[in-house]
């Protein structure tokens, strides 16, 4: 991972730092997903002045701290035609870092410094929190997901069907030879680290147990339309459904899953609705799941279930950076796994693991119900079409979103 360029990430946050507009960039995303590795990276080309520090010390650095980074490099930048660069790793251990990062930006502002400034932070509520409270119009978000297939293959070689079970931790991959050191991995040093860190020392959490007991049964029914109700009675002392549905959220806020609502044609009537699970790795289902990688390869109902979900995930990535949302939609006996709705247009998708022979009755159904939605198959089939309905082939769809990505907007 240390050698590695997100290339496309890595473009996107080298032009909004190099750029006309001067804003600060925020990083955010889950943990272990190389945010660290890209800064170092744009430090190691950066042209001008440059500083990097970390706030992740023994002794948490107090609000001073900031103040001492972003003197020196007021004292490196001077008058030098290049802009100097400012690096603040996991700046929210310093208990309201936001203020003084405000009132030191608006200066540079108003003194013309040329001053561009980066922000990282590994508590991705932490982060969201102290953005939203005192920086509002003076950042640009950039969302680094886990690890796609594409930079999965190219970098650790993985087979789609590695990456089906394994996820996109490329940290954790690294051990996917040792399957239960990769699982314990990822459930202690990933999993637990964002519950107990980033979650429960972070918000109102009155039963800690509870939040675990949430998390696993959401994980192990992914890709899959459960109610609150359904939940909460298979859960100890579970409290009530508004208990679930805000421990959901804040799951959701830590990216590693979220309920997607399903779609009805109109914001009231999703409203409310019963979720859907989609986890966004993975390698969180199969660490928590108990099977290995063999076993699941051959347990054709689980594999369907990856596949669907890990194809969610990449929807709904696509959505986000496109500014849609994702939903799944059911009527009566009738059912679409994903439905992605950018402005005004309604893309459906049905996934099939396999090679269908016929294709699904409930999108010729949706597409007479909601007439300007386009329908599609996403199969392990390389036929264009199953029957009249474009079929997009599963490893070219993981192999190449930026393809997905033009379907949706045009």
């Amino acid at each position: 991972m240390e050698s590695y360029l997100r290339s496309q990430l890595y473009k996107r946050l080298w032009d909004s730092l190099r750029g006309r507009i001067n804003l600060i960039q925020a990083v955010t995303g889950p943990r272990q997903v190389g945010k660290t590795t890209m800064a170092l990276q744009i430090m190691g080309k950066w042209p001008g002045p440059k500083i990097y520090e970390t706030a992740d010390q023994p002794d948490t650095p107090q609000l001073e701290w900031i103040n001492i980074q972003w003197k020196k490099i007021r004292n490196l930048s001077g008058h030098k035609k290049e802009p100097a660069l400012l690096v603040l790793d996991e700046i929210q251990k310093i208990q309201k870092w936001s203020g003084i990062v405000k009132k030191l930006f608006d200066e540079d502002r108003r003194l013309k410094n040329n001053i561009r400034v980066l922000i990282l932070g590994s508590s991705a509520l932490l982060m969201q929190r102290g953005l939203s409270e005192s920086l509002t119009g003076r950042f640009e978000l950039q969302r680094h997901n886990q690890w796609s297939f594409a930079e999965c293959r190219e970098y650790f070689s993985l087979s789609l069907d590695e990456y089906l079970y394994f996820g996109g931790y490329p940290g954790a991959l690294r051990m996917r030879r040792d399957e239960n050191r990769w699982a314990r991995y990822m459930r202690d040093s990933l999993i637990e680290t964002v519950l107990s860190k980033d979650i429960i020392l972070l918000s109102p959490i009155t039963k800690p147990f509870l939040l675990r007991q949430s998390f696993g049964l959401a994980v192990n029914n992914a890709a899959r339309i459960i109610s609150y109700q359904k939940m909460l009675g298979s859960l100890q002392d579970a409290g009530n459904t508004t208990t679930i549905a805000s421990y959901l959220h804040l799951l959701s806020k830590a990216f590693l899953l979220t309920p997607l609502e399903r779609w009805g044609g109109s914001r009231i009537r999703q409203r409310g609705s019963i979720p859907k699970i989609l986890v966004f790795d993975n390698g969180l289902i199969s660490s928590m799941g108990g099977l290995n990688f063999k076993a699941v390869r051959k347990n054709k109902a689980l594999r369907g279930r990856l596949v669907e979900n890990a194809v969610g995930a990449m929807l709904y990535f696509i959505a986000d950076k496109l500014g849609g949302e994702l939903y799944y939609w059911r009527e009566r006996d009738k059912e679409i796994d994903y439905v992605v709705r950018i402005g005004d247009k309604a893309t459906a998708f049905e996934v099939k693991s396999g090679i269908p022979d016929k294709k699904p009755e409930a999108l010729t159904f949706f597409t007479r119900k909601y007439k300007n939605a386009r329908p599609y198959i996403i199969s392990g089939s390389t036929d264009a079409y199953i029957g009249s309905i474009k079929n997009i082939n599963l490893e070219e769809a993981f192999k190449d979103t930026g393809k997905l990505s033009k379907l949706l907007t045009v």
